[in-house]
C-alpha cells in the first residue's frame, strides 16, 4: 500500500501457497508489475528476489513442456502462456499448485499418479510388426487417422486432471489426459492391443466415470477436447460389449 493508504498501481499483491508442516497455506508478496508480464515471471521474481526457498517447476518457458502448470486465481494453467494482465486486472494474484495431485513443496505437484493412470489405460502404443516388415500406410484423411490428430498433441501437462470434477470426487477415476490417449490408441489401426486397452477403460473409474462437464476440454492449452475422445471410447466399450468381447 501507498502512503496515502491506496494500492500501489505498480505493484502486484501475490498470494502464493507454502507448504508447511501445519500443512501450509498462502504467504503474500508485492511484486513489481512490468509490461507482457506472465505468471511465470511473477513466481521466479518472488523465487530470486524475496524468497528463495520458494519451490516451483518450469523448463522451457514457451510453451512446449507443460511443466510450469499452476492454479491461477483458482483456474489451471501454463504459468508461462498466461500473461497477468488477463488474469488480474485487480492486481491481486493467488497462485497454487495443480489441484487433485499430492504436493511434493510449495507450486510443485507429484505427477506420479498423473502418470501411473496413463499405464492403467493401457497408453502405450503396443505394435504387431517388428523392423523387418514394411512400414504402415495410413491414409491421412482416413476417419480413424483424422481422430488421432484430434487428440495426439497432448504433453502431459495435468491442467485437464486438476480441472476435473469427477477425479476430485473419485481419486480412482483414470481422468481425462489418460483416457484421451487410450482413444488416440484405440484409433491407430496399426496397434495391437485393442481388446486389452478398452478393458483397461471400462471399468468403473473408467471412461463412463465422467459426467461431460467439459472442464478439460475447457482448460486444454492444446485445445484438445478430452471430452471427445473419452464419448468415442464410451461408444467403442458399448459395442465391443454387445459383441461379447469384453
Amino acid at each position: 500500500m501507498s502512503e496515502s493508504g491506496t494500492e500501489d498501481a505498480g505493484m502486484l499483491q501475490v498470494r502464493i501457497w507454502r507448504s508447511g508442516e501445519d500443512g501450509g497455506g498462502f504467504r503474500e508478496y508485492r511484486v513489481p508489475r512490468q509490461a507482457s508480464q506472465t505468471v511465470l515471471d511473477v513466481v521466479t521474481h518472488v523465487q530470486r528476489k524475496l524468497d528463495p526457498a520458494l519451490a516451483y517447476r518450469y523448463a522451457c518457458r514457451v510453451g512446449m513442456c507443460g511443466s510450469c502448470a499452476m492454479t491461477v486465481n483458482g483456474v489451471s494453467r501454463w504459468t508461462c502462456r498466461t500473461h497477468v494482465s488477463k488474469v488480474a486486472a485487480d492486481g491481486r494474484l493467488e497462485i497454487a499448485p495443480l489441484a487433485n495431485l499430492p504436493v511434493v513443496k510449495d507450486l510443485v505437484a507429484d505427477m506420479r499418479e498423473f502418470f501411473d493412470k496413463w499405464a492403467r489405460a493401457q497408453g502405450q502404443f503396443a505394435g504387431a510388426t517388428t523392423r523387418h516388415d514394411a512400414f504402415a500406410q495410413v491414409s491421412p484423411v482416413s476417419e480413424a487417422r483424422q481422430a488421432v490428430d484430434a487428440g495426439i498433441e497432448c504433453i502431459g501437462c495435468g491442467v485437464c486432471y486438476s480441472s476435473c470434477d469427477v477425479v476430485a470426487w473419485n481419486p480412482d477415476y483414470l481422468g481425462p489426459a489418460a483416457l484421451n490417449r487410450a482413444w488416440t490408441l484405440h484409433q491407430d489401426e496399426r496397434d495391437a492391443a485393442q481388446a486389452e486397452r478398452l478393458r483397461a477403460v471400462a471399468g468403473d473409474a473408467g471412461c463412463h466415470a465422467c459426467h461431460t462437464h467439459m472442464s478439460c476440454t475447457e482448460r486444454c492449452p492444446k485445445h484438445i477436447s478430452p471430452t471427445a475422445g473419452i464419448a468415442g471410447l464410451k461408444r467403442a466399450v458399448a459395442m465391443a460389449a454387445l459383441k461379447g468381447e469384453l
